[in-house]
């Protein structure tokens, strides 16, 4: 990553890597500057910069970058200079559109200019083979070369410019001119899918500046400039959704506008709202809901009276008369008479939200089917004074079909006022929302409403009709269409008959006996019987007895009275009670109902889904298969021309025609032209042999003269040129003597202030080399002393240092010889006294054994063998008495030497009571190991190691060298 001290640095940098062609390292360089936290500081290079890289990344076709370099520059300006990264906006939106504008205009171009170079070849060779290789026309390909790429760049930039300027208030207004951009490029262009995707980025943006409020430059909803352009951009899509003939996104667009309105409880402005209502008009007719389309006629008919004051009388009828006509038009009867429960509840719901949509504030609890029908619409036009603004021919369409009892002669008096209404219509002259009103797209609707209110009035008159009659009564339709008309008729019990195709006859039934009449038939039944009765048999008025009556009246009108009062009380109980349970038992229901509705939605989400992945699954292998039968017939109908252009029958007929065979065919005919073509190109090159080399035959004696004559004249140019720079040299050495002359007067003069001037100048530049010697003779002594100087220190303190390392070595030294012998004497006296001890333990031993024998012998009454006693021992041999004696003497010693003058105790005797043994006899202190005479120890000779004979004596004696042990006198010198 290259580093600059200052952007302007980076920004010539990069002109010239883009000089010398290398755009990719300039990019970079640029990119690493805009990225990089060093340069955060806004300056107005930083804007020139940004123009810069927009330019590369749009040459180069770099949507990552370009994005990636706006989100950096906005982070460095957006709180200093925001209009800069507008303009920096604006001018990436303009490059690549430019760029785009220009791709398809060289596609243009390419496939005008387009010319044959053999004018009996439809095609080249080489176009050939792409097509039936790519299954692409000429043009499709230069498309996708050309055109193709610049404008997914610049889709990618429409893309990158709105999420970047999606939660910024301050530029709201650029991006609403962008999202108007990407809708007209997507009108432009015809790109539907873009237009989806577009709709659907808006709207998630939308939902999160929604979701998350605590966004730093968020757009506030509520002001009304926000408003504005969020509104304006909603009503800009649905524009173009209806032009594109998107009719779902056409509608969410309508939801859009209506969500933005009811979040701000605000409603825009009334030229809008006359758009919105125009629209919603032309969505609910192409989704053929006739009452609905009639309801936001009314409304839009509602708006332009009041607000739109250029109306002019024929404009204000040609409106009113199409709401009359959509009123009219919609069906008579009602969809969901004969519809379940589960129907009812969900159209229930879509209707409350076609109605939010329309504009009616509806109460949710009330029968919207009873609110908003066809028959309640009428009454409000009428009660509205529409009926006084429409045509005539209109109004008596109104009064035959809603008025009028005319079941013969209905069909013929509505034909002709359905031919003159066809005719009506026209643009509209002052401002309006709705261009043109044609009333003929209500003729067909208007038709099959005729039908039914034939059929209607028909089946009240007559029980069974013929076929023919019918026919000749309904001139509007043939009998199949009437049947059809008359199914769906029959099916929502608007009308009751059956057709016997058989007898080619009608049978009409009566709707009333067979449902309403049945309800309360009984009753009336009752009721008549009663009046009867009472004609019959007349009640005898009786006497009266007020005067009997009279005393007790007061108390009777008080127990009534009291009566009437406790009845009251207990009845507005129960109501109280059963409104209660009425509330309980609705709100149960609600429950029950929203669990299933949403089960019921689940379930049909599900469906949904299942059912567009199987549509699209589908409608991809159709495609497939569509494309590859149009390359075969392709394929099919260019060999088949080349085959009938060259006289012969085509080889490959009928449908067992494959792509395979198509391009083996193909392939076949090229390598058979290309054949041809080549012993065409023999004889043509043979040809313009023979040809050139006549034409060189005939040309060489006239090259031949023309070089003569040209030589002839090159020689007397040549000769005059001598002669005149001949003459210039002349003139010219004649005028540098002169000069000569004329300078040669001053020469001395001349000589003489030379010399002054080095003199002085040599003088000086002596003095001045002199006095630089001098001092940098000083600046070099002074710097070799300081070096001594240094050089000295440096020796004393490595040489100091040296010494105390050495000193703090032979210390350490030192001290790990003393540990170390101290360690080994240590050890050899703990040894040494461990030997000592071992042997005397065993000297008890064999002294404990032998008094144990003794007193078994004695208990026994067996003489021993040897004495008993010590003192009746034989005496010991010299050596070894001395042993002998020696053995406690340094017993006692060692135990001397080890507790500090105490008696020694053996490690196995420590604790035990003491013996009762006498101790031996002490030994002079002279003689501590014998009796001092080598011999008698058995003391080797001097110099050799001394080995002990024997510590003990008598027969349990034992050799000094029991143990296979040596013993130096060097152990023992300490």
């Amino acid at each position: 990553m290259a580093t600059f001290a200052k952007p302007e640095n980076a920004l010539k940098r990069a002109e010239e890597l883009i000089n010398v062609g290398q755009k990719q390292d300039a990019l970079q360089a640029l990119h690493d500057l805009i990225t990089s936290k060093r340069y955060r500081a806004w300056q107005k290079t930083h804007e020139k910069i940004m123009f810069k890289y927009i330019e590369l990344c749009v040459d180069m076709r770099r949507g990552r970058f370009a994005k990636d370099g706006l989100i950096q520059y906005r982070i460095i300006c957006q709180q200093v200079n925001v209009n800069s990264l507008e303009e920096v906006i604006k001018h990436f939106m303009d490059l690549s559109t430019k760029r785009a504008e220009l791709a398809r205009s060289q596609a243009q171009a390419l496939e005008e200019a387009l010319d044959v170079d053999d004018l009996e070849a439809d095609k080249r060779p080489e176009d050939l083979m792409l097509s039936y290789v790519s299954g692409e026309k000429g043009k499709d390909r230069s498309d996708r070369e050309l055109v193709t790429p610049w404008f997914k760049f610049l889709w990618e930039t429409y893309r990158t410019v709105l999420e970047i300027l999606r939660n910024n208030s301050k530029l709201m207004a650029l991006y609403a001119d962008t999202a108007h951009r990407a809708f007209q490029f997507c009108k432009q262009y015809k790109r539907t899918t873009e237009f989806r995707r577009l709709c659907e980025i808006i709207r998630n943006h939308l939902a999160n500046l929604n979701k998350y409020r605590d966004q730093r430059d968020r757009p506030d909803l509520t002001a009304p400039e926000s408003l504005h352009f969020y509104l304006d951009t909603r009503f800009e899509q649905l524009k173009v959704a209806t032009e594109l003939e998107l009719w779902q996104e056409a509608f969410r667009s309508v939801e859009d506008i209506y969500g933005l309105t009811s979040m701000v409880k605000k409603m825009p402005k009334s030229s809008l709202m006359a758009i919105y209502y125009a629209k919603l008009t032309e969505i609910f007719w192409i989704s053929s809901s006739h009452l609905y389309h009639a309801y936001a006629w009314f409304k839009l008919f509602q708006l332009q009276k009041s607000f739109n004051k250029n109306l002019n009388q024929k404009d204000l009828q040609l409106i009113a008369s199409s709401v009359l006509l959509a009123a009219l038009s919609a069906p008579p009867y009602d969809h969901l008479k004969t519809a379940s429960h589960l129907e009812l509840e969900h159209d229930k719901e879509r209707n409350l939200r076609m109605y939010n949509l329309i504009g009616f504030n509806i109460d949710a609890k009330l029968e919207t089917r009873e609110v908003l029908s066809r028959s309640s619409l009428l009454a409000d036009l009428v009660s509205k004074g529409v009926m006084t603004y429409v045509t005539q021919e209109v109004k008596d369409l109104y009064h035959l079909l809603e008025n009028e009892f005319l079941p013969l002669d209905l069909a013929s008096k509505v034909q002709p006022l359905l031919t003159k209404i066809a005719k009506l219509g026209g643009k509209i002259s002052s401002a309006s929302s709705v261009p043109e009103v044609q009333l003929s797209q209500y003729i067909p609707a208007l038709e099959k409403v005729a039908t039914l209110r034939l059929l209607q009035q028909v089946s009240q008159v007559y029980q069974t009709m013929k076929v023919e009659t019918l026919s000749k009564m309904v001139p509007f339709f043939d009998f199949s269409a009437v049947e059809r008309i008359s199914v769906d008729a029959v099916k929502h019990n608007f009308i009751a008959m059956k057709v016997d195709h058989m007898k080619g006859a009608i049978i009409f039934g009566d709707l009333g006996f067979e449902s309403d009449t049945l309800q309360d038939h009984l009753s009336v039944l009752a009721i008549n019987l009663n009046k009867s009765r009472s004609l019959i048999y007349p009640s005898q008025s009786k006497a009266s007895k007020l005067s009997a009556m009279l005393p007790s009246l007061a108390d009777i009108v008080d127990k009534e009275h009291k009566k009437l009062l406790a009845r009251k009380s207990i009845i507005e109980k129960r109501k109280e009670e059963q409104e209660r349970h009425l509330l309980e038992m609705e709100r149960e229901e609600e429950t029950k109902r929203l669990k299933l509705q949403k089960k019921t939605e689940e379930a049909e989400q599900k469906r949904l889904a299942t059912e567009f992945e199987e549509r699209k699954h589908q409608r991809i292998l159709r495609e497939i298969e569509e494309r590859e039968r149009e390359e075969a017939q392709a394929l099919l109908n260019d060999v088949g021309k080349r085959i009938k252009k060259k006289g012969k029958k085509p080889i490959i007929e009928g449908e067992k025609v494959t792509k395979q065979s198509l391009m083996e065919l193909a392939m076949q005919e090229q390598v058979r032209e290309r054949q041809e073509m080549e012993k065409k190109m023999q004889k043509l090159i043979k040809t313009m042999d023979h040809f050139e080399r006549a034409k060189r035959e005939e040309a060489a004696p006239l090259i031949e003269a023309a070089f003569q004559r040209c030589l002839a004249e090159e020689k007397i140019r040549h000769e005059r040129e001598q002669q005149l720079e001949v003459e210039l040299s002349r003139e010219r050495h004649e005028g540098d003597l002169k000069e000569k002359y004329r300078l040669a007067r001053v020469m001395e003069h001349k000589m003489e202030l030379e010399e002054k001037v080095v003199s002085r100048r040599k003088a000086e530049y002596d003095r001045m080399r002199a006095e630089r010697e001098e001092r940098l003779g000083q600046i070099l002594k002074a710097r070799k002393e300081e070096r001594d100087l240094k050089r000295k220190m440096l020796f004393y303190l490595k040489t100091e240092k040296e010494r105390l390392d050495k000193l703090r070595e032979e210390e350490e030294a030192r001290k790990r010889e003393e540990a170390e012998r101290r360690k080994k004497e240590e050890a050899e006296r703990r040894a040494k006294l461990d030997e000592i001890a071992e042997r005397q333990r065993k000297r008890e031993q064999e002294l404990e054994e032998r008094e144990r024998l003794r007193k078994e012998a004695i208990l026994r009454g067996t003489p021993l063998d040897g004495p008993t006693r010590p003192s009746e021992l034989p005496a010991p041999t010299p050596a070894p008495a001395a042993a002998t004696a020696a053995a406690p003497a340094a017993a006692a010693a060692a135990s001397a030497a080890g507790s500090g003058g105490g008696k020694y105790v053996p490690r196995h005797r420590r604790g035990a009571p003491a013996e009762t043994a006498a101790p031996p006899p002490a030994q002079p202190p002279s003689d501590r190991w014998g009796s001092g005479k080598p011999e008698e120890r058995g003391a080797a000779p001097p110099g050799d190691k001394w080995r002990p004979s024997s510590f003990g004596s008598g027969a349990g004696g034992a050799s000094g060298g029991a143990g296979g042990k040596s013993w130096s006198s060097s152990r023992f010198s300490r």
